[in-house]
């Protein structure tokens, strides 16, 4: 019987000494972005910005005022156009038109959906990141390397062998160390486990500065994000200060979105 049951387990858990009992084997990174300063007033300015990749217009005269405190996730079925606003407003790729404005205090980190570019060379991540560092002492690097699970022989791996998600943990030291007011993720969750992704949670919850991201994780957005825009067809656009589960369950963003999308359509993150 069930009864019989629980009484020979609880026996059982009786009889287990702390020996007995195996450490988790689930290892977490420790992910602390701290801005060296405040990024002031001034964030970012964004006027009429507009491109188009191969003859399709992508952004269409997009206009954006970020303020300090945003947390800002991006969400929306275009995903080129997310990538090509961040790849613009961190000087990787020009507009057509338009223009953008960073505030003086502020300073940027940006974490690009492809980080190939970043591991073509060959040598070991912690001369990798030295190269981004003003302050080259071994164990500061290797600091920033030991919260995100490299250490020992791995902090010596050559680049150019590293997975999927030790490149994206080499690229989230790499944020952790620049120190920036300012971040710009394009998908920083893709090829973390769960451990990983819930530490970058917490690590993006404290952060103190200004937050431009995109991510497919419902539950990732909802905790951090405090504002959401939405690129919708046509260049049409929705921008709310609200977190995703109060903007999915909004009235009025419900009608706006039908009429863009030509009928009810789930919001794509």
């Amino acid at each position: 019987s069930k009864a019989r049951q629980a009484t020979s387990r609880k026996k059982l858990i009786e009889k287990l000494t702390i020996d007995d009992i195996k450490p988790s084997s689930r290892r977490f990174p420790y992910v602390a972005f701290k801005p060296e300063r405040d990024p002031g007033k001034n964030i970012l300015e964004v006027k009429g910005l507009t491109k188009s990749v191969d003859g399709e217009k992508v952004l269409q005269n997009f206009d954006l005022m970020v303020n300090n405190g945003d947390k800002i996730a991006f969400v929306g079925p275009a995903h080129l156009t997310k990538t090509l606003f961040f790849e613009i407003i961190c000087g990787k790729v020009r507009p057509d038109k338009g223009s953008f404005t960073w505030g003086v205090t502020t300073k940027q980190s940006y974490f690009p959906k492809d980080n190939h570019e970043f591991f073509t060379e060959h040598i070991g991540i912690t001369d990798w990141l030295r190269q981004y560092s003003v302050e080259k002492d071994e164990t500061f690097v290797r600091s920033f390397l030991g919260r995100m699970l490299f250490s020992g022989d791995d902090a010596l791996k050559d680049c150019t062998v590293l997975s999927g998600g030790e490149k994206v943990r080499c690229m989230l030291s790499k944020i952790m160390l620049e120190a920036g007011n300012v971040l710009v993720l394009d998908e920083p969750t893709s090829h973390l486990d769960l451990e990983a992704i819930s530490a970058l949670n917490d690590g993006l919850i404290d952060f103190t500065g200004v937050l431009l991201f995109n991510s497919h994780d419902h539950q990732f957005v909802d905790t951090i994000a405090n504002r959401i825009i939405e690129f919708a067809p046509n260049g049409n656009v929705i921008d709310r200060m609200m977190k995703l589960e109060e903007y999915l369950a909004n009235e009025e963003v419900r009608a706006l979105r039908d009429s863009y999308y030509s009928g009810h359509s789930g919001v794509e993150i």
